[in-house]
Protein backbone atom coordinates (compact mmCIF):
# COMPACT_ATOMS: atom_id res chain seq x y z
CA UNK A 1 0.00 0.00 0.00
CA UNK A 2 3.08 2.18 0.75
CA UNK A 3 3.38 2.36 -3.40
CA UNK A 4 0.34 3.66 -3.83
CA UNK A 5 1.24 7.60 -3.97
CA UNK A 6 -1.43 10.29 -2.46
CA UNK A 7 -3.76 11.08 -5.04
CA UNK A 8 -3.86 7.70 -6.74
CA UNK A 9 -5.62 4.79 -5.48
CA UNK A 10 -5.69 1.30 -6.42
CA UNK A 11 -8.08 -2.04 -6.47
CA UNK A 12 -8.86 -5.23 -4.26
CA UNK A 13 -8.15 -6.74 -7.79
CA UNK A 14 -4.92 -5.12 -9.05
CA UNK A 15 -3.27 -5.59 -5.62
CA UNK A 16 -4.38 -9.12 -4.79
CA UNK A 17 -2.64 -9.57 -8.90
CA UNK A 18 0.40 -8.18 -7.74
CA UNK A 19 0.28 -10.04 -4.26
CA UNK A 20 0.01 -13.45 -6.02
CA UNK A 21 -3.31 -13.65 -3.90
CA UNK A 22 -6.09 -14.96 -6.40
CA UNK A 23 -9.12 -13.51 -4.06
CA UNK A 24 -9.45 -9.86 -4.19
CA UNK A 25 -11.57 -10.16 -1.07
CA UNK A 26 -8.66 -11.90 1.05
CA UNK A 27 -7.07 -8.58 0.08
CA UNK A 28 -9.81 -6.37 1.65
CA UNK A 29 -9.77 -9.18 5.02
CA UNK A 30 -5.89 -8.55 5.02
CA UNK A 31 -6.18 -4.94 5.12
CA UNK A 32 -9.27 -4.68 7.62
CA UNK A 33 -6.40 -6.10 9.86
CA UNK A 34 -4.22 -3.30 9.67
CA UNK A 35 -3.39 -1.72 12.66
CA UNK A 36 -0.99 0.98 11.54
CA UNK A 37 -3.43 2.92 9.58
CA UNK A 38 -1.42 6.31 8.94
CA UNK A 39 2.03 4.18 7.96
CA UNK A 40 0.19 2.25 5.27
CA UNK A 41 -2.60 3.94 3.36
CA UNK A 42 -4.99 1.05 3.01
CA UNK A 43 -7.66 3.48 2.62
CA UNK A 44 -6.31 3.86 -1.16
CA UNK A 45 -7.63 0.55 -2.19
CA UNK A 46 -10.97 0.85 -3.97
CA UNK A 47 -13.63 -1.65 -5.84
CA UNK A 48 -12.88 -2.47 -9.61
CA UNK A 49 -16.27 -0.85 -10.28
CA UNK A 50 -15.09 2.90 -8.82
CA UNK A 51 -17.08 2.07 -5.12
CA UNK A 52 -15.06 3.30 -1.83
CA UNK A 53 -15.89 0.36 -0.20
CA UNK A 54 -15.29 -0.24 3.44
CA UNK A 55 -13.00 0.85 5.92
CA UNK A 56 -11.93 -0.26 9.85
CA UNK A 57 -12.62 2.96 10.53
CA UNK A 58 -15.78 3.45 8.24
CA UNK A 59 -16.71 4.41 4.98
CA UNK A 60 -16.92 8.35 5.94
CA UNK A 61 -13.35 8.56 7.11
CA UNK A 62 -12.39 6.76 4.05
CA UNK A 63 -13.87 9.61 1.74
CA UNK A 64 -12.69 12.31 3.73
CA UNK A 65 -8.78 10.33 3.40
CA UNK A 66 -9.16 10.29 -0.33
CA UNK A 67 -10.89 13.50 -0.85
CA UNK A 68 -7.75 15.29 1.38
CA UNK A 69 -5.30 13.13 -1.23
CA UNK A 70 -7.48 14.96 -3.74
CA UNK A 71 -9.38 12.12 -4.67
CA UNK A 72 -12.97 13.13 -6.71
CA UNK A 73 -15.87 11.36 -5.55
CA UNK A 74 -19.78 11.50 -5.86
CA UNK A 75 -21.83 10.01 -3.69
CA UNK A 76 -19.35 6.91 -2.80
CA UNK A 77 -17.72 6.20 -5.93
CA UNK A 78 -14.60 7.69 -7.70
CA UNK A 79 -15.09 9.60 -10.41
CA UNK A 80 -12.82 9.12 -13.23
CA UNK A 81 -11.46 5.80 -11.72
CA UNK A 82 -9.00 5.81 -14.82
CA UNK A 83 -7.69 9.35 -14.03
CA UNK A 84 -6.47 8.22 -10.14
CA UNK A 85 -5.61 4.72 -11.01
CA UNK A 86 -2.25 3.24 -9.93
CA UNK A 87 -1.05 -0.50 -11.25
CA UNK A 88 2.70 0.25 -10.74
CA UNK A 89 3.22 -2.50 -7.81
CA UNK A 90 7.04 -3.30 -7.83
CA UNK A 91 7.34 -6.44 -5.55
Amino acid sequence: MKQIPKGKVSTYKIVADAAGIMSPRAIGRILNSNVTLDEVPCYRVVMSSGDVGGYKLGQKEKIQRLRKDGIEICNVKIKYLDRYLFTGFKI
